[in-house]
């Protein structure tokens, strides 16, 4: 199979930031960096895992309940990754757990496996895996927003606790600056990043890279 027209990653219909399909994740998975690099972890571990299963699998699928069983099969990748960070630091995987669980829904609702559905393995995978980065690059960008202004600190996956703390101040954020940690902030500062991104996207983006 040729090649497909597909929407721009990060200016076209599919973008997070226009769709926000992954509109969730980004506010709660970026509260810390090291939550954030984590869920990037699960966005391109589903989204890339699930292409590479479902493309060669289609034919045996279901025409009544495709969709279903999509869920399901972007459930059970998920459900892998969760048990291999569960594995790694049982602390961040019973605190991610719910977020991870978030990912195979966001993967099917997203609409990527329909629009992969007629791309050659290759370039389906490498569609999936951008898709996930891109969706991955805003929630880290936000998280390098929202740590060190709420917490005054920047952490990595890792350490008995799950988090390895790369600096703390040890001291109160003053609580015009703290409130972008929380969840109120974090839809504040979407709402300002969505305006921003989409302000520059109709000023400068062309109309080809839209589609």
């Amino acid at each position: 199979m040729g090649k497909t027209n597909q929407p721009h990653i990060l200016w076209g219909s599919s973008s997070p930031l226009v769709c926000l399909a992954g509109g969730a994740l980004l506010v709660t998975a970026s509260c810390r960096l090291a939550f954030a690099l984590v869920i990037t972890g699960a966005l391109l571990w589903v989204y890339s895992l699930t292409v590479l299963i479902a493309i060669p699998a289609r034919s045996v699928f279901p025409r009544q309940g495709k969709n279903l069983v999509l869920v399901f099969l972007a459930a059970f990748v998920g459900s892998v990754y969760a048990f291999l960070i569960t594995l790694a630091s049982p602390v961040l995987g019973m605190e991610l757990l719910f977020l991870i669980s978030l990912v195979p829904l966001i993967c099917v609702g997203s609409g990527l496996l329909e629009r992969t559905a007629e791309m050659d393995m290759g370039e389906a995978v490498s569609r999936a895996f951008s898709e996930a980065g891109a969706l991955g690059f805003f929630i880290v960008a936000f998280s390098l927003i929202r740590e060190p202004l709420g917490f005054f600190s920047l952490s990595f996956p890792g350490g008995a606790q799950g988090i390895v703390q790369i600096f703390s101040s040890g001291r109160e954020g003053f609580l015009p600056v703290f409130i972008v940690a929380s969840s109120s902030g974090a839809l504040l500062l979407l709402g300002y990043g969505v305006s921003l991104y989409r302000y520059f996207r109709s000023a400068h983006v062309s109309g080809e890279d839209k589609q």
